[in-house]
């Protein structure tokens, strides 16, 4: 049993080390500045290149405070308030009091956000079909299931604080 167990350990580093280095360069490619502004021509819209994960982190996990957008996005707070500001005077984002602590500026999509995002989406969608032309379909589905089961675990995971 210990013997059997060694294996799986080593196997599960081996594996451990490649599912990092697979997601390094999947963040690595979908933060580049390249690909958001790709994205926005091919949704036919205009954007400034900073908004742009911004309004899409808005429309997906909306309402959503700003420390909180802030810390999803790896920017500082006063940075994204700016930011959400903009996005604010564009009509594609309003800044609105917490619903559940009304301490909490939240920020939510507008109708006119939604439409822009709903655009993106369809980009985005062409971009990955090509993607995924040459996969199989249940490729596909354990590809999404398997991905979402990570992302649910690594939510779960605590962040401990420093000693």
């Amino acid at each position: 049993m210990s013997s059997r167990k060694n294996v799986q350990d080593a196997h599960i580093g081996r594996q451990i080390r490649e599912l990092h280095g697979a997601l390094i360069d999947i963040v690595s490619i979908m933060n580049q500045p390249q690909r958001d502004e790709q994205m926005v021509r091919e949704a036919g819209i205009s954007l400034d290149g900073a908004l742009f994960p911004l309004l899409v982190g808005i429309e997906r996990r909306g309402p959503i405070g700003i420390v909180d957008l802030a810390e999803r996005t790896g920017r500082d707070y006063t940075t994204v308030s700016r930011q959400v500001a903009k996005l604010e005077s564009l009509g594609l984002a309003e800044r609105r009091q917490g619903a559940v602590d009304r301490r909490v500026t939240e920020a939510v999509v507008t109708p006119k956000g939604k439409a822009m995002t709903d655009k993106i989406d369809a980009a985005r969608e062409r971009n990955v079909r090509a993607i995924f032309a040459s996969w199989d379909a249940p490729d596909v589905d354990e590809l999404v299931r398997l991905m979402r089961k990570f992302a649910d675990a690594v939510k779960d995971v605590p962040v401990k604080d420093a000693p």
